[in-house]
C-alpha cells in the first residue's frame, strides 16, 4: 500500500508544477502573438505587396518607420523655411522623401502595420467615394477617445445613425440662425484689436494664432452650447493640450499596451479627458432635464442635436449620453481647429501677397461697405471664396487621411490584403504639379475662378474636407465663419507679415504655425 501511495505521489503534479506549466503556456501564447503581430504578419504582408510591384521602405522591427519619421520631423522643425508655399518637405519630410524615391503609390510602415501611401488624385477621390467598396477608418479607439471619437471615427450602421441625427443641426437654414453669434464674436475680436491700436503709434504687432484660437473657441462655445467664451474656454484649452499629447503618444504606438503605462504623458491625457467629459456631461444633462420639463430646445448645436436625437425614436435608434459627449468633443475640436487654422494661414498668405489682400478688401467694401456682413452678401463674395479655397489647397488643416482594408480589396490594379492602412496624403495631392500645373506651389486664387471642378487639369482633386459620402459635415459652418471673420477684418484693417515672423508650418493633428503668426496691424 505504501508503495502505491508513493508511486501516485510521483506521477501526480503538485499545484506549483501546474502553475508553472500554465505560466509557461501563457508566456508561449504571448510570445507567439507578439511574434505574429510584430514579425511574421508584417513579413507576409510585405511579400504580398511587393510581389505586385510596389516599392517602399523596408520593415524595421518593431517600430517600422515611426522612429525615422520622428527624427526627420525633429530635424525639419529645428529651423524655419523660406516664406514660400512649397511646404510639404517640412510638414511631411518622411512621406515626401519616400514618394520621391518610390513613386506615388508606395509602402511605409506604421509600427508593424503596412501603410500604403496613395498620392494619385483619381485613386484618392475614388477611395473617398467608396468606388472600390467600403473601407474602415483607421483608428486607435483608446487614443481617439482621449481626443474625440464621434462621427468622424465611426463606420457602417453606427456612422449612418449618427450622420442622420446630426444632419439637421447643419442644414443651411440652421446655420443662417448662427450668423448673429458669428458676428458677435468677430465684433469682440475687432474691438480687442482696435483697443491694441489705440495705445500704439498707428501700427501694432500681433500674433494672430492665439487670437484666432480664442475667436473660434468663442464661436463654437456660443453656437454649440449657447455659453460664453469664459465658460467654454477651459474645454478648448484642455483639448489644445490634449492634441499635443496625443501627437506625442503616436510615436510609441508600436509598443503593445503603451497607453496603459503610467507615464507622465499618459496620466495627464487621462486627467484631461476626465475633466472634459465631466464638464460636457453636466451641460448635456442640464439641457436634457430642461427639454423633459417642457422647455423648447435652443437653436445651438447641442439643442438641435438633442432634439433630433429625441425625434429619432427609442432604444438603439438614439445616441447614448456617452455618444453625445463624444460628438460634443468633436464639435469643440473640429469646430475650433479647422477655422482657426484656415484664418491664420489666410492672413499669413495675404500678408505675403498684398495685391490679393487689396482685391479681397475692395470686394468686401463693395458688397457691405462698413456694415456688418449678412448671409446673402457672404454668399456673393467670389474673390474671398477663391482665396479661402487656395489657402485650403496649400495649407489644408488635415494634411492626410487614412483608411483601412477590412477584407482583401483590389484598388487600381493592386490587391490589398486585409489590415493594410491606406494613407491618402491630401497635402501632397494639393501640391502635385501633374494635377495643378507647374505653378502648383504658387498662391494663385484665380485657378478657382470657375469653381472647384475647373481648378485642375482633369477631374476634381481638392479634398480639404474629404470627399464623397463622408465629406465633413461641418464644412459650410467653417467656411461661413471664416468668410465672416475675414470680411470684418478687411473692412477695418490692413496688415503685413512682421519681421519677427518665421514661416514654420507643422502638424499637431492639424497644420499649425510652429512659432506663431506675427503680423503688423494698421487701422484703415
Amino acid at each position: 500500500m505504501d508503495e502505491v501511495v508513493e508511486a501516485a505521489a510521483v506521477v501526480s503534479p503538485s499545484p506549483w508544477s501546474l502553475l508553472q506549466g500554465l505560466l509557461a503556456l501563457l508566456g508561449a501564447c504571448v510570445a507567439y502573438r507578439a511574434a505574429e503581430r510584430c514579425w511574421l504578419r508584417p513579413r507576409r504582408l510585405s511579400r504580398a505587396l511587393r510581389r505586385q510591384g510596389l516599392g517602399g521602405t523596408a520593415y524595421r522591427f518593431p517600430a517600422g518607420d515611426l522612429k525615422e519619421n520622428a527624427r526627420l520631423n525633429a530635424e525639419a522643425r529645428s529651423r524655419p523655411m523660406p516664406p514660400c508655399h512649397d511646404v510639404v518637405p517640412r510638414v511631411m519630410p518622411h512621406l515626401h522623401n519616400t514618394v520621391n524615391e518610390h513613386g506615388n503609390i508606395c509602402i511605409t510602415w506604421f509600427g508593424p502595420i503596412p501603410r500604403v501611401v496613395i498620392a494619385e488624385a483619381e485613386l484618392v477621390r475614388d477611395i473617398l467615394s467608396n468606388k472600390f467598396g467600403h473601407f474602415e477608418k483607421f483608428k486607435n479607439k483608446r487614443l481617439g477617445k482621449l481626443l474625440a471619437l464621434g462621427l468622424a471615427s465611426y463606420d457602417g450602421e453606427k456612422w449612418a445613425k449618427h450622420r442622420r441625427i446630426l444632419n439637421p443641426a447643419f442644414h443651411l437654414e440652421k446655420l443662417k440662425r448662427m450668423l448673429p453669434a458669428f458676428s458677435t464674436c468677430c465684433t469682440e475680436l475687432i474691438d480687442h484689436w482696435e483697443s491694441k491700436l489705440a495705445g500704439s503709434d498707428r501700427s501694432y504687432e500681433l500674433d494672430i494664432w492665439p487670437e484666432f484660437q480664442n475667436l473660434t473657441g468663442d464661436v463654437i462655445s456660443r453656437t454649440a452650447f449657447g455659453s460664453s467664451f469664459m465658460e467654454g474656454r477651459r474645454i478648448f484649452q484642455l483639448q489644445a493640450e490634449q492634441a499635443e499629447r496625443v501627437t506625442k503618444a503616436f510615436q510609441y504606438m508600436y509598443i503593445p499596451g503603451f497607453l496603459f503605462f503610467p507615464t507622465q504623458n499618459n496620466r495627464r491625457m487621462n486627467e484631461i479627458n476626465r475633466e472634459i467629459e465631466g464638464n460636457l456631461r453636466g451641460m448635456i444633462e442640464k439641457r436634457e432635464r430642461a427639454i423633459e420639463s417642457g422647455e423648447s430646445s435652443s437653436n445651438d448645436l447641442l439643442g438641435l442635436l438633442l432634439q433630433s436625437n429625441r425625434d429619432s425614436g427609442k432604444g438603439g435608434l438614439r445616441m447614448t449620453t456617452e455618444e453625445v459627449i463624444e460628438e460634443c468633443k468633436l464639435f469643440y475640436f473640429a469646430g475650433m481647429e479647422t477655422t482657426s487654422v484656415l484664418l491664420t494661414w489666410t492672413l499669413v498668405v495675404l500678408g505675403m501677397h498684398p495685391e490679393w489682400q487689396e482685391r479681397a478688401r475692395d470686394e468686401v467694401l463693395s458688397v457691405f461697405g462698413r456694415d456688418k456682413p449678412n448671409f446673402d452678401g457672404l454668399s456673393r463674395l467670389k474673390t474671398v471664396t477663391m482665396i479661402l479655397y487656395e489657402v485650403l489647397r496649400l495649407y489644408p488643416p488635415a494634411v492626410t487621411l487614412n483608411r483601412r482594408t477590412f477584407k482583401e480589396m483590389q484598388i487600381g490594379g493592386i490587391t490589398y490584403p486585409e489590415g493594410v492602412i491606406l494613407e491618402l496624403p491630401i497635402i501632397l495631392v494639393h501640391h502635385n504639379p501633374d494635377v495643378w500645373g507647374k505653378d502648383a506651389h504658387e498662391f494663385k486664387p484665380a485657378r478657382f475662378a470657375e469653381g472647384i471642378s475647373k481648378a485642375t487639369k482633369d477631374q476634381p482633386a481638392f479634398f480639404p474636407f474629404g470627399w464623397g459620402p463622408r465629406i465633413c459635415i461641418g464644412q459650410n459652418f467653417a467656411l461661413l465663419e471664416a468668410k465672416m471673420a475675414l470680411s470684418m477684418i478687411l473692412q477695418r484693417f490692413e496688415f503685413q507679415l512682421s519681421p519677427s515672423y518665421s514661416h514654420a508650418p507643422y502638424t499637431v493633428i492639424t497644420l499649425h504655425p510652429q512659432h506663431g503668426a506675427q503680423i503688423i496691424l494698421k487701422r484703415l
